[in-house]
């Protein structure tokens, strides 16, 4: 659920909404959701000085509840 509302609020933001790709991973600090954009939509969602991956950040963080997630920005170009 967290992954799908993640990938709905980046598309709305981005240039390139079909190279948005956001997965969800299990790793030794908890559930991460790693999101994939576009290299040139990359600044765009992290925004100026951080403030909208922030903003992505809080709104999944309300959503995930005391679980919680981390949140990773990569631009498609970056090895998988």
């Amino acid at each position: 659920m967290l992954a799908e509302a993640l990938e709905h609020l980046v598309r709305g933001v981005v240039e390139h909404p079909d190279d948005v790709i956001v997965r969800d991973k299990q790793t030794r600090r908890g559930p991460l959701l790693e999101v994939r954009v576009h290299p040139d939509d990359l600044g765009k969602v992290i925004g100026r000085s951080g403030r909208t991956a922030t903003a992505f950040r809080t709104v999944i963080s309300a959503l995930a509840g005391r679980e919680g997630s981390r949140i990773d920005f990569v631009d498609v170009d970056r090895v998988r």
